[in-house]
């Protein structure tokens, strides 16, 4: 199967050492919520995407065939603002993931909420471009992880980045016990 570029994200993370001055701060914030679906919920009924048997949208014919020849899809449920998603990904590789994602609307959203509690994490982003042109996010987390940031930025296949932030540290792609999902399963499991 050939690879459709808009359905990969291909990304780069670090750990930012807040504690100094934040010139991401400057750009715009974009407060996000992200709850975490069970993965067995995703099903896909003909060309439809849907999650716990609610029709969330139709696949182009390549996202079909892409569902269909890739397992372990997670399902994601992102409030921005006053905007919402959902999202569905899978690992190709370290720093490389197959994406399906589509705003929904706010019904869509509270129907899939509703019945349970679902892991979620909560977070301020911003985004900050460099000199390259490059745009980083900065998500300034709330919650039991106040005080952790972490900076992501998306590249095209072949795209290097030429000159990392000096307020980006250690690297942490790759690093699943980081990413947002084992965070917002770590949350749950020391909630009271």
């Amino acid at each position: 199967m050939e690879e459709v570029n808009h359905l990969i994200e291909r990304e780069r993370r670090f750990f930012v050492d807040g504690r100094n001055a934040k010139p991401w701060r400057s750009e715009r914030a974009i407060v996000i919520v992200q709850h975490y679906l069970q993965s067995e919920s995703l099903a896909l009924n003909e060309s439809v995407l849907e999650c716990y048997g609610k029709a969330l949208f139709p696949l182009t014919e390549d996202e079909r065939i892409l569902f269909q020849a890739q397992t372990g899809w997670g399902a994601r449920l992102r409030k921005t603002n006053d905007a919402f998603f959902f999202t569905s990904k899978t690992t190709k590789n370290d720093d490389t993931r197959y994406e399906l994602e589509r705003e929904i609307s706010e019904s869509t959203y509270e129907g899939l909420l509703k019945d349970s509690h679902h892991p979620h994490i909560m977070k301020t982003r911003y985004l900050w471009t460099d000199a390259q042109g490059l745009t980083w996010e900065v998500d300034e987390y709330e919650g039991l992880f106040a005080g952790l940031v972490v900076a992501e930025v998306e590249l095209n296949e072949g795209q290097t980045i030429d000159a990392i932030p000096p307020w980006a540290g250690q690297e942490i792609t790759g690093l699943g016990v980081l990413s947002n999902h084992s965070l917002a399963m770590l949350a749950e499991q020391l909630r009271p």
